[in-house]
């Protein structure tokens, strides 16, 4: 997800997003403990979305 995307999403819409995109990056983990991943970038890319979308929400909760 980049950045323009995730500015135009709403509070809400956001929070629910980051809360789901952390689930998918656990169950990631998860799996890649187990038997590792072929794509490990995926992983990385997962954290960066996260981190990308906490950002957003930061500046629009500073905005309010």
């Amino acid at each position: 997800m980049k950045a323009a995307e995730a500015r135009e999403m709403s509070v809400a819409d956001l929070r629910d997003r980051i809360e789901v995109e952390k689930a998918n990056l656990d169950a990631m983990k998860l799996n890649h403990a187990i038997s590792p991943v072929e794509n490990t970038s995926k992983i990385a890319k997962a954290r960066k979305d996260i981190a990308r979308m906490k950002t957003v929400l930061a500046q629009k909760e500073k905005q309010d």
